[in-house]
């Protein structure tokens, strides 16, 4: 499972204001702007640099505290820009978030401060309402306060290559990486013996020279008969070993060459104890070159015991198919094999998933609004994703195109000053 967790440190609730709008409305109904405002965009701040919120004499700064494991409101509250005492003020706040979906939160005192038990979850996006109570006196804000929110018109998102879908379930396969080397298939293999022991008189072939199926490879005079008689190849193919040369004595059991069919070829994977038991003949295994340019698909037809008995691992074939020489013998490959698959409840496409903070995102889509949920990430394959939080079920959100929703945000400047 994976986590992204950001630093934790008290911010102001509206810390992504894209147009922020303040009212403050008092008792008697009347509405006035509260004092020090500024542009749109921009506000007061408070000792504790949080959002000043002001309505006459009263005042109420709001935060969000973010030391602790999860992110709480904190409100603090003034009478003429003196603290007064918590306990001297009733307090709630509402969230409207896109979806639609609402927050509430209730406040009581602690300390020199009002809290509220609810978490804050990401993201910090959100219509905000602040309702406050003293001396018989009701105050009332509202403001915007978006973090990571951007509208695009549809034809915009079509033009930039957007396409959306549904949050919902998958089946994610297991994948378990491997590394190996190409080799000639034992099939694909032939050893040259001396049909008779005697003296090699001639050798027409060297190392690495390709052959065809009944060409002359040698001649050897019989040690028996002191006749000459002729070495043919039993396959075509090239010479990969060579044994013997001129004047050599040949014919005690030790070939004279070995020819492998370079077209005839098989990848072996090793596999270590605590992953054999994972791999199974008939797996289908994804082959890639080292350089990444070339890759195949191929079955396991085979595993075996090493050749090295104290090395403890297995070893996985998997038959290649013959595609004008770009897999030679000797090549080192990587392969990725599908060790189990499993459905899970929510997942979204690995492609959708984008950088933002420290944060890993999908950006949903309401209408033509576009929004960061920030993920809690499981199992993942390189087409799906578990997701673990952050993310509701049916959730539309951006598959392809998402790099011209993270674009118009950073323009926008609607991002959080962590």
């Amino acid at each position: 499972m994976t986590r992204h967790t950001p630093s934790r440190r008290i911010i102001a609730a509206s810390l992504f204001a894209v147009a922020v709008v303040v009212s403050a409305c008092g008792s008697g109904g009347s509405t006035e702007k509260a004092e020090g405002e500024v542009a749109a965009g921009d506000y007061e701040r408070g000792p504790h640099r949080g959002r000043m919120l002001r309505d006459g004499d009263f005042a109420l700064e709001v935060t969000i505290y973010e030391d602790g494991p999860e992110p709480l409101f904190r409100l603090y509250p003034y009478l003429k820009d003196k603290p007064l005492d918590p306990r001297q003020v009733q307090a709630s706040i509402t969230l409207g978030r896109l979806g639609p979906i609402t927050n509430r939160f209730v406040f009581a005192a602690e300390n020199d401060y009002l809290a509220a038990p609810g978490v804050v979850f990401e993201p910090h996006s959100f219509d905000v309402t602040v309702a406050a109570t003293h001396a018989g006196r009701q105050h009332r804000w509202s403001y915007e306060s978006y973090e990571g929110r951007t509208i695009i018109t549809a034809e915009a998102a079509r033009a930039g290559g957007v396409t959306t879908q549904r949050a919902g379930g998958a089946i994610l396969g297991e994948s378990l990486p491997l590394s190996g080397r190409v080799e000639i298939t034992p099939e694909g293999q032939s050893e040259v013996h001396a049909r008779y022991p005697g003296r090699v008189m001639a050798m027409s072939v060297q190392l690495g020279d390709r052959v065809r199926r009944g060409q002359v490879l040698a001649r050897v005079e019989s040690s028996e008969s002191l006749q000459t008689y002729s070495v043919t190849a039993p396959i075509s193919g090239m010479i990969t070993a060579k044994n013997a040369n001129p004047g050599a004595i040949t014919g005690n059991g030790e070939p004279m060459l070995t020819i492998g069919d370079p077209t005839r070829l098989h990848a072996e994977f090793f596999l270590y104890p605590r992953d054999a038991e994972r791999v199974r003949v008939g797996q289908r295994v994804e082959v890639t070159s080292l350089a990444g340019d070339h890759r195949a698909l191929g079955v396991i037809e085979a595993v075996l015991p090493s050749s090295d008995p104290m090395s403890q691992t297995l070893v996985a074939h998997v038959a290649l198919p013959y595609q004008g020489g770009v897999w030679r013998p000797g090549l080192g490959v990587s392969g990725t094999v599908q060790v189990g698959q499993g459905e899970v409840p929510l997942a979204v496409q690995t492609k959708a998933i984008q950088p933002f903070r420290d944060f890993q995102v999908v950006y949903a889509r309401v209408g033509n609004t576009y929004e960061v949920r920030m993920l809690e990430l499981g199992r993942r394959t390189d087409e799906w994703t578990e997701v673990l939080g952050g993310l509701e079920p049916g959730t539309e959100y951006v598959v392809d195109g998402a790099f011209l929703i993270r674009a118009d945000i950073d323009k926008s400047g609607a991002s959080h000053d962590h």
